[in-house]
């Protein structure tokens, strides 16, 4: 039994942010009915190459992007945009405990599947909207992309290296982090609107905006402006607060150091060879050695250079200073601790058995994760959700599909 079991999701959202959050709630347990457009389903079907791999290594027609966010959920094909269509969703919301979709802002109510509508028909309902701005304000019922947001929300201003350096200027993160905070955001909100329900019997409207989780997430570096008027600039690899706290380039390749404080830099200075360092009053304390980060960076920059990586991380692990190298997506994912923490995980699909993706990192200790199945394929499971869970018969059924309003997979 899951930490959700019992809980009935119904996901009509599309892309990311809300799969993700769909995924995750699956992943605890509760029951996820994600409602897709006939003959096309979600957005991110067609994101590819690449595509996961039959077993003779052809490619399917499966995207791997939307392989990474919809596993354990079960795939309803339904045109909202017909009458019948929209009733078989207000049918399927009025037993759901959770809805979750990211529409532009009032767009759903032309057909009747807002807020306001479906909580009338049941009031218990949690009701989440994810959309690139929010609710309300000017830019309400304007769409939002994660790679806009990224750059709204500040984090691409001090993201990048230095102006000055080679390569310099605003970067995106290599995810769509504004997504993917978004959905974990979603989650919590979701969760303690469920808690709520629990005491006052009704559910809500949880009010979701990547813009507002994107500012949310700047953290000490947003406090930093507010505390200084000043906005913070890239830094590159380094951090803004913390110095020793970047990358170094070795004699064959580049490594991190992560010194968080003052007694970590006397261990590392002596791990190195420079116990002298620690001892010069431009660099004793943190906040000396941010005020001098260009000399004491240079210090170490020169220093480093006359070693291997592997060398340097060896000397400075052993004094439990955080210390690592750089690792591409293919190392990371071969790492022993990440295997030891089973982060790789199998989940036979119809047309890869030996299918594998990256787990969920939530770890309880009595109602751990299950994977239960992989991401669905489009309609798959329409006849099985709409006979037993609105009571539909065979014939209804193939009317429906007659019509294009439903449609099952083949």
């Amino acid at each position: 039994m899951g930490a959700l079991s019992g809980i009935r999701v119904l996901d009509l959202s599309r892309v990311l942010a809300g799969p993700w959050c769909g995924q995750i709630l699956a992943d605890l347990g509760a029951e996820v009915i994600k409602v897709e457009r006939p003959r096309v389903g979600d957005d991110t079907r067609g994101w590819g190459p690449p595509y996961m791999k039959t077993p003779e290594g052809e490619n399917s027609a499966e995207a791997s992007y939307y392989q990474s966010a919809n596993r354990n959920k079960l795939s309803v094909s339904i045109n909202i945009a017909t009458p019948e269509g929209q009733e078989l969703v207000r049918a399927l919301a009025a037993t759901s405990d959770v809805l979750i979709e990211n529409y532009k802002a009032g767009s759903l109510a032309k057909y009747g599947l807002d807020y306001e509508s479906l909580s009338k028909l049941n009031p218990r309902l949690v009701y989440c909207s994810i959309t690139g701005f929010g609710q309300t304000g000017p830019r309400a019922e304007e769409p939002g992309y994660d790679f806009i947001i990224q750059g709204m929300g500040g984090l691409m201003s001090i993201t990048g290296e230095k102006d000055g350096v080679p390569g310099a200027g605003p970067q995106k993160v290599g995810v769509a982090v504004a997504d993917v905070m978004t959905g974990l955001y979603s989650t919590i909100a979701i969760q303690a609107a469920l808690l709520a329900r629990e005491k006052t019997g009704r559910g809500q409207h949880c009010d979701m905006a990547l813009l507002d989780v994107q500012v949310a997430a700047l953290g000490n570096q947003s406090q930093n402006y507010l505390s200084t008027g000043r906005s913070p600039g890239r830094q590159g690899n380094a951090h803004v607060n913390i110095v020793p706290y970047q990358v170094f380039t070795a004699k064959d390749m580049d490594f991190i150091i992560a010194c968080g404080n003052d007694t970590q830099f006397v261990a590392l200075c002596d791990a190195i060879g420079l116990p002298e360092l620690p001892l010069d009053l431009r660099f004793t304390k943190n906040a000396d050695r941010v005020r001098n980060r260009d000399v004491i960076v240079g210090i170490l920059s020169e220093h480093f250079l006359t070693d291997t990586a592997d060398n340097w991380v060896s000397k400075i692990h052993a004094v439990k200073v955080p210390v690592g190298v750089i690792n591409d997506i293919g190392r990371a994912l071969a790492e022993p601790q990440v295997l030891a923490r089973d982060m790789l995980v199998n989940i036979p699909h119809a047309q890869n058995p030996d299918f594998r993706m990256v787990g969920s990192p939530v770890k309880l200790s009595d109602t751990p994760v299950e994977y239960k199945r992989p991401a669905p394929m489009l309609g798959e499971h329409t006849d099985e959700v709409l006979s037993t869970r609105l009571g539909l018969s065979a014939e209804a059924l193939e009317l429906l599909k007659d019509k294009g309003v439903i449609e099952q997979l083949k």
